[in-house]
């Protein structure tokens, strides 16, 4: 991202969302929290090719940016878990959308071949 479109951040609705969703995982993290509360643990079964620093580090700037919630339990061993806030929910009409659109391009793929 240019220094240019880093300056329109918060003034553009699509560099705003570039910039919230640029992560490599960060819209298959907002699907797999959609309507789920989650450990990291059951994240990485539900993403097996991710590596532990690549989610962690997702994790924290999708907690950073305020699309989800982790919450640590006093408990021993401690207890996170993770979970959509009510701006993160409001992104769930958007993955549905992705979900169609993906479907429509994965049998256009097919027929193309």
């Amino acid at each position: 991202m240019t220094e240019k479109d880093l300056q329109k951040f918060g003034k553009c609705p699509y560099v705003t969302a570039q910039r919230l969703l640029q992560g490599k995982w960060s819209i298959v993290i907002l699907h797999n929290l959609d309507g789920h509360t989650l450990r990291f643990s059951e994240l990485q079964k539900l993403m097996p090719y991710v590596t532990n620093a690549t989610l962690s580090s997702q994790l924290k700037t999708l907690e950073q940016e305020g699309l989800i919630r982790r919450s640590v339990y006093p408990e021993v061993p401690p207890r996170v878990e993770y979970e959509l806030t009510d701006i993160g929910h409001e992104f769930e009409p958007v993955l549905n959308s992705i979900a169609i659109w993906g479907e429509k391009y994965m049998d256009w793929k097919k027929q193309a071949s």
